[in-house]
């Protein structure tokens, strides 16, 4: 009974979400209950790509994500996959009419992982809009449950909060990702120089972003502005964070916030929303 397998698919992208992602699971809680599944199987999809390029260092990476690829897309068009994690994106990207542009550029940006070391700046911007920017757009497609008018007015904040968002883990894993695989996202910063001017210049580039994404979020259906403003809370805390650091910090260790700082600081967040005060 295929119900049945759509079910410990579904359980199986949240049980991905939950492994790897304290802060992202916690702020799908704050969701509305019906967005719960569509985007844990989003998570889990993006996840997986992730993992394919940035931990399978024993393996042929290239192929298995060529496979991913075509895994993705046959799943997507015969409405079913034998793999848990695509068979529940595949009902998410069929349910709510996921364009594939966005889920091609993502895949895009995967690619460029594999042997991709540093980047000028297009390449940055191609590789923010689809690692962080197009993500966020599938995740709008639930939010808005259909309605095309909302989507596409609240496209450029939606793509403006990605960005923020991935410019800041930039940020956070300058350590791990120049040192453990030698990447520089950034484009023309040599991180051995890095000031805190350079620094200051970055993070005054996120908090643009963040502006405007936040504007977004105001305009936001009820049933889920509050989980997306608990994901924006907890990236402008680390922002914030990272700011008050010196930028010899943010090469000699990975940034975050602890567990105990999260949970105070969407228990702040849900008054705020409850006081409309977003």
């Amino acid at each position: 009974m295929k119900q049945l397998f759509d079910i410990v698919s579904l359980k199986s992208s949240k049980m991905v979400t939950n492994s790897y992602s304290t802060s992202f699971s916690l702020g799908i809680k704050f969701l509305d209950k019906k967005f719960h599944y569509p985007i844990y199987s989003i998570y889990g999809f993006v996840r997986f790509a992730d993992e394919i390029v940035d931990s399978f260092h024993d393996y042929d990476k290239e192929a298995l994500l060529a496979e991913f690829k075509a895994d993705t897309y046959k799943a997507i068009e015969k409405g079913i996959s034998l793999n848990p994690i695509l068979n529940s994106f595949q009902k998410v990207v069929n349910d709510y009419k996921i364009d594939l542009h966005l889920i091609e550029t993502f895949l895009k940006s995967m690619e460029m992982d594999l042997d991709k070391k540093e980047y000028d700046a297009e390449g940055y911007k191609n590789y923010i809009l689809g690692s962080a920017e197009v993500v966020g757009l599938m995740c709008l497609k639930v939010f808005v449950s259909g309605d095309q008018k909302m989507y596409d007015t609240l496209t450029p904040f939606a793509m403006a909060l990605g960005s923020a968002f991935q410019k800041i883990n930039f940020l956070r894993d300058l350590h791990a990702d120049y040192l453990g695989m030698g990447r520089v996202y950034f484009p023309n910063i040599e991180l051995s120089q890095l000031n805190a001017e350079t620094k200051a210049e970055l993070e005054k580039d996120i908090e643009l972003d963040f502006n405007k994404g936040l504007e977004g979020i105001k305009m936001l259906p009820k049933n889920s502005r509050f989980g997306v403003y608990v994901a924006y809370i907890y990236y402008r805390k680390l922002l914030n964070k990272i700011q008050s650091l010196n930028h010899t910090r943010i090469l000699e260790e990975r940034i975050s916030i602890p567990n105990s700082q999260k949970i105070a600081l969407f228990a702040s967040s849900y008054v705020r929303h409850s006081l409309n005060l977003l």
